[in-house]
């Protein structure tokens, strides 16, 4: 990432920056971009403890927060927005799950955008979070669209999160996980995951036990 040769949002020289995130390479080049359009990168953490020792040093006007890093994204992003609500964090991360975004949101983030986001994107979101908004990008804009268009699950199954019931509604109707990575747009690790929580949340033995409960309460 270097300077960006289309027209970038106005107001961004100044703004004081933080960069959080364990690939030193992806630091630099993240605040390469920001100097580039005149902000001051104030500091630079691979780590949650890192990064929230930093925020509350700098105090800077945007923090841009990696999800995967040591000690968590999400940790961070709720100790220093419990601390300084008025700081605006964007998560740059290349989880784009629903739920991530979801907690994301939960834990004070203002913004959401994919690594390998085209950059203007990036500047986007710094310039919203700085001005107290929110901002996503295209991508996760749309998911978000489609996931409240879309007729909610009965509320069954209380413990298992949105997405959580989606699929074991696929499950319900005889997917199998390729099928329900395709049809939800997750990659097969993520659906494994989901899978695996919900048999541990809801005590399934087996895929055919899951089937049976599921049907049983409506779901497929």
């Amino acid at each position: 990432m270097g300077d960006v040769d289309l027209p970038v949002p106005s107001g961004l020289p100044g703004l004081r920056v933080l960069i959080a995130d364990d690939h030193r390479l992806f630091r630099e080049g993240v605040a390469a971009l920001l100097r580039g359009q005149g902000m001051e990168v104030v500091g630079e953490a691979g780590d949650a403890p890192g990064i929230i020792r930093l925020a509350l040093e700098h105090v800077p006007d945007v923090i841009l927060m990696d999800i995967g890093m040591p000690g968590g994204g999400l940790h961070a992003t709720r100790e220093i927005t419990r601390a300084s609500p008025h700081l605006g964090v964007v998560i740059v991360t290349m989880f784009e799950d629903d739920d991530m975004v979801f907690q994301a949101l939960r834990a004070g983030a203002r913004g959401y955008v994919l690594k390998g986001a085209d950059p203007l994107e990036l500047l986007r979101a710094v310039q919203a979070a700085a001005r107290g908004e929110a901002y996503f990008g295209p991508g996760i804009a749309r998911r978000l669209i489609t996931y409240f268009d879309e007729p909610r699950t009965p509320n069954v199954f209380p413990e298992l999160t949105p997405r959580e019931r989606e699929v074991l509604s696929a499950i319900a109707r005889g997917e199998n996980n390729a099928a329900i990575a395709r049809a939800l747009d997750l990659s097969p690790k993520t659906v494994r995951n989901h899978i695996s929580n919900i048999f541990s949340k809801l005590h399934f033995a087996d895929r055919a036990e899951a089937i049976v409960r599921a049907r049983g309460a409506g779901l497929g």
